[in-house]
Formats: structure tokens, sequence, C-alpha cells
């Protein structure tokens, strides 16, 4: 009966380090260039912006 137990906690901690290794690649190759993209987006709208106001103060 150990040596099932023992392999039962080893498979449980192998499962959930296996998706939790998945969870992270999938965030760092899918969400953070979203994420950067975005902010690159309003950086760039921001500046639109700025250069509008700017260019009507005439």
């Amino acid at each position: 009966m150990k040596p099932f137990g023992k392999g039962v906690i080893l498979g449980v901690v192998s499962t959930l380090s296996a998706v939790a290794g998945c969870f992270y690649a999938f965030k760092h190759t899918v969400v953070d260039p979203i994420e950067e993209k975005e902010a690159m987006i309003d950086e760039h709208h921001r500046r639109a912006i700025r250069k509008m106001h700017s260019s009507h103060q005439g």
C-alpha cells in the first residue's frame, strides 16, 4: 500500500507541475505579446492626440 500512495502523490504533483508549466508557457507566448502590442498602440494614440492638439494651437 505504501508504494501505491507514493505513486499517487507523485502523479498528482507531476500533473500539477505540468499544468502550471503549460499555463506559464501560454501566458509567456500568447498573452504577454498581446499586452505589449496594446500598450504600444496606446502610446502611439496618446502621441498622435498630443501632436494634433499642439498643431491647432495657433
